[in-house]
Parts: structure tokens; sequence; C-alpha cells
């Protein structure tokens, strides 16, 4: 973003490992602008979150390989954990899937979102996440893998999103 000339616009939060912590930091960042002007970038459990950030709070979403049900997947994995980034070990906890549940919505509103999906992806099944955001935007990818390591070439698309939603 900052090679783009829009680090301004740009934040990207830590987030705490206990889903209901991460949402009340990523509201508070929210709600310092006018949510209806914020488009949030959310890959895998980040698109589970801006899924709820979108439909409560009128902001708009780029999806990048979302998890769907992030409380069954991360069901097995009860136990502690490592943090991929930090290092840090802390316990995944029944807490934990409950606080997710919690963040489920209904329906979303197709014309808030992009999704970008590969269909390579080892841990999600891109299918659930096609079908979840039937009837949004949708860039689909041939391959790839979940993190997306060819994101740069939707970036364009990314930006145009983000700038159509501006207030």
């Amino acid at each position: 973003m900052a090679r783009l000339g829009f680090a301004q616009h740009y934040a990207c939060p830590e987030l705490p490992h206990h889903p209901a912590a991460a949402m009340q930091l990523l509201r508070e960042l929210v709600l310092q602008h006018d949510p209806r002007g914020v488009t949030l970038v959310g890959s895998s459990l980040g698109g589970y979150y801006s899924t709820w950030l979108t439909e409560h709070l009128d902001t708009r979403a780029v999806l990048v390989n979302p998890a769907v049900r992030p409380y069954d997947l991360l069901a097995p994995y009860i136990g502690l954990q490592k943090n991929l980034y930090t290092g840090a070990s802390y316990e995944f906890t029944q807490s934990h899937i409950d606080e997710l549940r919690v963040l489920e919505v209904n329906s979303v509103t197709p014309s808030r979102y992009l999704l970008i999906t590969a269909t390579g992806d080892e841990v999600l099944d891109y299918r659930a996440g096609v079908e979840r955001y039937a009837g949004c935007e949708q860039i689909i990818v041939s391959g790839s893998d979940h993190g997306l390591g060819d994101f740069a070439a939707h970036i364009d698309r990314v930006v145009s999103f983000w700038q159509a939603g501006r207030v």
C-alpha cells in the first residue's frame, strides 16, 4: 500500500488469539472512521471476522480464502498452540470455539464483498466460500494455495474495489 501511495489508508493489527478480543480491537479500529468507507481485507479467519464486521458495521470486504465455519475447522485443535507469527504459546480452548460461533452471520449482503479464492487451497475447501458468498463478485484462482502466493496479481482489483466504496 505504501508503494501505491496509500499507506495512510492501511492498517494491519496484530490480533489477540481470543476471537472476542480480536473483534473488540477490530471494531474499535473500524469505528475510528466512517465504516461505510472502510474496506477490510481478510484472509482465512480474517475473512470470517470481516464478514461479521461488514454485516454489523456496514463496511465492505475483500475475502481471501475465507474460513466459512472456523468453529468446525478448528475444533480438533483444542489444546496448546503456538502463534505462527510471534512464536508465543497459548491454550486454545472450547471458549475460543464458542466465541467463533457467536460471530456467525445468517446471510451476507452481496454488493459489499469481493471474494478471491484458490482452487488449490490446501487448508479450506474453496467451494464452501463460493457457496457462502454466492451473488458476490468472485475471483476463482485456478491452483494457488491457502496463502494465495499470487495475491499481488489481484491488487489492482482489490484497490479498485476499495476505492469504489470510499465515502
